[in-house]
């Protein structure tokens, strides 16, 4: 039995944009490393260290970590311990997931989302700027990654936690 008309349609949305957030965020690699191989030319080939590279590569990564975790949901990719679960029926693997989402997950995201918030609404008025790097570049951006890639990966849980209920439910997979 598949999903309902208006469900299916909520779930490849939300499918659809983890994937586009997912591939457009594996995009943030390149300018990543550039900027080390830059650095490591400039600091090794002519004695100038860039007073920029670090600051810009660890921004990236982390920017490039978080972003990717709806995707990473989406593909069934983060970790889970799978001893028992790969021999369970698709209807209690359905019904479990749906409890991990609702008791573990969403609490925990919704929670992290507020916080998330409030840590990049200070940073932004404060004007915050990275004052252990002597290029002093400004940091509010870089904190907005927090709370944008935690709604993607709630709207992604969403999705999951709908199939999750449609496997509990019905026995199939989404």
């Amino acid at each position: 039995m598949a999903l309902p008309a208006g469900l299916a349609r909520v779930v490849r949305a939300i499918d659809g944009l983890s994937e586009w957030s997912g591939r457009v965020t594996a995009l943030l690699i390149v300018p990543m490393v550039l900027s080390l191989v830059y650095e490591v030319f400039a600091r090794y080939l002519f004695t100038a260290p860039t007073i920029w590279a670090y600051d810009v590569t660890y921004m990236l990564y982390g920017t490039f970590f978080m972003l990717g975790a709806a995707y990473t949901l989406k593909h069934q990719a983060h970790i889970r311990t799978d001893t028992f679960y790969n021999d369970w029926s698709i209807r209690r693997r359905g019904w479990t997931d749906t409890a991990c989402y609702l008791i573990l997950f969403f609490p925990g995201l919704v929670a992290f989302l507020w916080v998330g918030w409030e840590f990049f609404a200070k940073s932004l008025s404060q004007g915050e700027r990275v004052v252990t790097s002597p290029w002093m570049p400004i940091v509010y951006p870089f904190k907005f990654v927090m709370p944008l890639s935690t709604a993607l990966l709630l709207l992604q849980g969403l999705s999951e936690l709908i199939k999750s209920l449609h496997a509990g439910l019905t026995g199939e997979r989404a």
